[in-house]
């Protein structure tokens, strides 16, 4: 019932959005310690890539991601801060964000937030301490309280970086059965079994994959035929794939790729990482070297590399991908702005626009589509 009254909000609220128009709002996720305020929006033409000016959507405190609600017009925004929230918001028919109200993550600095493709239940990464929690969404799109709190334990070789668990990401499958949940600190990806009615999250059987040791799992993106799926390894600057089996949660390693050029030596972590609609393609940021690092997947996941392109700025963190799959707008956090490329279809490559825009610093891009 539950599931069928968001359905029915959601194409309440589409039809009286009115006939879709030729743009997208894009929404911006930001650190409030500086001169931001909180999510910043603007329009991008669908045509041109072009951007407008980004203007306040919404105050919120160090909205560092985002996720969009697959169905109804919502925003949820986990707050990096020391008690930490996570915040539901209705989009307006301007773009301007109306909040619904504001949970617990019962945990210190959630960094990622992600909504299954069922839009009943949000997964969230607490990263100090170490933790996980998820949340029913209810048939406004607001969210309850948390339904499931897991603190993570272990540690790995790194002394600096890995004394104790560091959740960095909360990620589900294509089917929205399992949430994964890669820890920087404990070099696992763990498992958990999930059900998007009531919202609740248990250990799977395997419960968590080992990564390479040091290297610091940080963002999972899985192919959209979920078979595979790439998590980018901060430490050591390097992407790896796994296979996945639908049926047990099961993943496994296959391949390990340095996400820099050869040469490179300076000081480099990598932040998100993304796969194309298309599935022939997979995305990380490269903070240090400023760059999207590029990677054509092949017939059976295998990966080789289509290029390092420089991100029009400094400290690129976080970045978004259309929904259609033909733009890409980089956030570059330490010199506040954003680029927008155009993905060539063929190859992968990313070709600057031209356009871009000013907005203090950018750590999440998302989509919303009018």
């Amino acid at each position: 019932m539950r599931v069928f009254l968001r359905a029915l909000a959601g194409l309440s609220a589409a039809l009286f959005a009115g006939p879709l128009s030729a743009s997208t709002t894009v929404y911006f996720g930001n650190y409030t310690k500086g001169e931001g305020a909180g999510i910043y929006r603007a329009e991008l033409n669908e045509e041109t890539g072009e951007l407008s000016a980004p203007v306040l959507a919404g105050p919120a405190q160090s909205p560092s991601f985002l996720a969009i609600h697959p169905m109804m017009p919502r925003v949820y925004a986990v707050s990096e801060v020391n008690d930490g929230l996570v915040t539901s918001f209705a989009i307006e028919a301007d773009g301007s964000l109306r909040p619904l109200g504001t949970q617990s993550t019962r945990g210190a600095a959630p960094c990622h937030v992600c909504v299954d493709p069922s839009g009943g239940v949000a997964v969230v990464a607490n990263y100090s301490g170490g933790s996980s929690a998820s949340f029913p969404i209810l048939p406004d799109g607001s969210l309850g309280a948390a339904a499931s709190f897991v603190p993570h334990s272990g540690s790995s070789v790194n002394p600096e970086r890995q004394k104790g668990p560091h959740a960095h990401c909360a990620m589900t499958d294509p089917s929205g059965h399992r949430a994964f949940v890669a820890d920087l600190g404990v070099d696992r990806i763990f498992i958990f079994r999930l059900d998007s009615g009531s919202g609740e999250m248990v250990p799977n059987d395997p419960a968590a994959v080992l990564t390479p040791a040091g290297g610091g799992p940080r963002h999972l993106a899985f192919h959209p035929k979920g078979k595979f799926a790439y998590v980018n390894l901060e430490i050591t600057s390097e992407l790896t794939q796994l296979s996945y089996n639908a049926e047990t949660g099961e993943l496994q390693v296959l391949e390990t790729l340095s996400t820099l050029p050869a040469g490179f030596e300076k000081p480099n972590s990598t932040a998100e990482t993304l796969v194309h609609p298309s599935g022939n393609f997979v995305y990380v940021s490269n903070r240090g070297h400023n760059s999207i690092a590029a990677f054509r997947i092949g017939q059976n996941g295998k990966l080789s590399v289509a290029g390092h392109f420089f991100t029009q700025g400094e400290v690129p963190r976080g970045f978004g991908i259309t929904p259609d799959g033909r733009f890409l707008i980089a956030g570059n956090q330490k010199s506040d702005n954003v680029a927008v490329f155009k993905i060539n279809a063929e190859s992968g490559a990313l070709e600057p626009t031209g356009f871009g825009a000013k907005t203090p610093s950018p750590v999440c891009v998302r989509f919303h589509r009018k």
